[in-house]
């Protein structure tokens, strides 16, 4: 079942137990004293990186997202978020630099506005959030990247439903090939997910039994979904706040 919870405020919250998982939503339309903060923690290539974004809107978003896992990274790892130092695996995803000797994975999404972040110590994951739009949901695009069982799935959908699905679908699919690290190197349609809304998530696929999914709602608007290595841990959900 896609997990229906609060998003509790944190209070001072920086710990990360061993076995424990923490989920954190934040919102990216930040104030100009947190755009400020953000932007004299940046790395000098995620500045450059962030004055290539041609509207103002798209480059405040993205300092934040950076700038609020750099805050987040720093309180679990002990260290200044302007220090930290992030290396890549060959197909891009993101890892704490080897000299911060962590063994903490995490991952991030976004999509127009909202960002969830994740975090787990020694466990490969991923996650990912999109924004629900009916324009977007049609045949046409899941023929292409859904596997024949996700299609006659999401056919099988009341049509008031159906976008919800099309994205719970996707999210699940994105969260996974994220947890992978492999990037597109892992055809779309070369798995399958259980999706259908109100019923438990399932992942078929090779490797499934190394991997826990679920569906995650962190807004009414929003489709979210999250792929951790190994089983039986339950994740924590938390708000970030300027």
């Amino acid at each position: 079942m896609s997990d229906s919870h609060g998003w509790a405020l944190s209070r001072g919250q920086s710990g990360l137990g061993e076995n424990e998982i923490q989920v954190w939503r934040a919102s990216l339309d930040c104030g100009e004293t947190a755009l400020r903060r953000f932007e004299a923690i940046l790395a000098p290539e995620e500045r450059a990186r962030a004055d290539r974004f041609v509207f103002p809107s798209d480059r405040n978003r993205f300092m934040a997202a950076r700038g609020i896992l750099r805050e987040l990274l720093g309180k679990y790892v002990n260290r200044s978020p302007a220090e930290l130092e992030f290396d890549y695996h060959p197909k891009g995803k993101p890892f704490l630099g080897r000299r911060f000797d962590s063994r903490i994975q995490f991952n991030i999404s976004h999509s127009h506005g909202l960002a969830l972040l994740a975090f787990a110590p020694g466990s490969q994951l991923g996650i990912d959030v999109e924004l629900i739009r009916s324009d977007f949901a049609g045949d046409e695009i899941a023929e292409r990247f859904f596997s024949g069982e996700e299609v006659r799935d999401l056919r099988a959908l009341p049509q008031a439903r159906r976008a919800e699905g099309f994205f719970r679908c996707w999210t699940l699919k994105e969260a996974y090939v994220k947890a992978r690290g492999e990037g597109l190197n892992i055809p779309l349609d070369s798995f399958h997910v259980c999706f259908t809304p109100g019923q438990p998530e399932r992942l078929k696929s090779a490797d499934s039994s190394r991997w826990s999914v679920r569906s995650l709602d962190p807004d009414p608007r929003y489709a979210g979904a999250l792929v951790v290595e190994g089983a039986g841990r339950q994740p924590s959900y938390w708000e970030w706040k300027a």
